[in-house]
């Protein structure tokens, strides 16, 4: 009991510096809770209640096995320092550990409520252990109808305790504030301390349930949003060859008119239709399917004429053999010189 004695005021002193830095943070007039001077408060904070409860842990106490009646009144304020390191932690805004963050003051506010709930502090029904997801993230939810009635019944369950807990919550506000300033006097006798220090366990507990509901959520859209972001296939950007541009050159039809272009434009290469197409297949730009059938080379222009010209006659043999029907017809029955009034033909 020495070491008790002796630890007890150092105790109470980090207690009560973790929990003044706290409000400070809490209540501050700071436009910005990223604020430097914001965060220095915080984690000094965290420090004190960190000593503090590496204390109750060493000093043992609180008990599981242990009755209400058989804490100290002065040792109940000691029940609250998971849930003011839990408050302390969410103040943190470094958003690369955000997710780390949320999971300690998680850890903290479930451990102030499972401490609570073996006092019998409050009648309340104590969150899992793990954030909802986590040990049955591989488990397969039947859905259907009968699958939706109990959500709806559990969303109408919860909230219904929210609302139960927003009027505790304001009734124990209303309570402490009205017996504050009695006890810090000193004026208050232990079974009012006692009664005091209770109800700041009370408000607690709501504020613990809240913050435990708030966690799961943020934690399950953090999760999601880190899946999403999860760097993908790298894109084929690679296998995109970067063409080179263009040099200008002549285009010609066959080999014959590349050795005329050519001497008269010794400045710039010549290059057939045929040989154009197949350095654009080497390239990759066109098919081999999609080069078209072009004249063979060594066919002049005038064989080329030619043969478009027959093309052309065969297409329209019809309207030209017409055509010839109608012209010796009218020759036959119109002679030679008709409609020549002034007799000169």
């Amino acid at each position: 009991m020495a070491e008790g004695a002796g630890a007890a005021p150092r105790l109470a002193e980090l207690l009560a510096a973790g929990r003044r830095l706290w409000e400070e943070v809490e209540t501050g007039a700071e436009p910005s809770s990223g604020a430097p001077a914001v965060q220095d408060k915080v984690r000094q904070g965290l420090d004190a209640l960190q000593q503090a409860a590496a204390m109750v842990a060493q000093l043992d106490l609180f008990s599981e096995n242990e009755e209400l009646e058989e804490i100290a009144s002065a040792d109940l304020k000691y029940l609250l320092l998971p849930a003011l390191l839990g408050a302390l932690t969410l103040k943190q805004v470094d958003l690369s550990r955000r997710l780390e963050h949320l999971e300690s003051a998680r850890a903290h506010f479930w451990r102030f409520l499972k401490l609570c709930r073996s006092y019998g502090l409050g009648s309340f029904h104590l969150p899992p252990a793990s954030p909802p997801g986590e040990e049955d993230a591989g488990g397969s939810s039947p859905g259907g109808p009968a699958a939706a009635q109990p959500s709806l019944v559990a969303m109408a369950s919860s909230r219904q305790a929210k609302i139960e807990r927003y009027k505790q919550k304001k009734e124990l506000e209303n309570r402490l504030a009205s017996m504050r300033t009695f006890v810090e006097s000193g004026q208050a006798d232990e079974d009012q301390i006692r009664e005091f220090y209770i109800l700041q366990i009370q408000k607690w507990i709501n504020t613990g349930l809240e913050e435990i509901e708030s966690i799961d959520q943020e934690m399950v859209i953090l999760r999601s949003r880190g899946t999403a972001k999860q760097p993908s296939a790298p894109p084929h950007s690679t296998s995109r060859q970067v063409r080179a541009p263009l040099k200008p050159f002549i285009l010609t039809r066959d080999a014959a008119q590349a050795k005329v272009f050519g001497a008269g434009y010794p400045g710039l290469p010549t290059m057939t239709v045929d040989d154009w197409y197949e350095q654009r297949r080497r390239q990759g730009v066109v098919s081999a399917q999609g080069v078209p059938q072009r004249t063979p080379a060594g066919v002049t222009d005038e064989e080329l004429q030619k043969q478009q010209q027959e093309k052309k006659e065969e297409e329209d043999d019809e309207e030209a053999l017409q055509k010839a029907r109608n012209w010796d017809d009218w020759k036959d029955t119109h002679p030679r010189g008709y409609g020549n009034r002034q007799n000169v033909g």
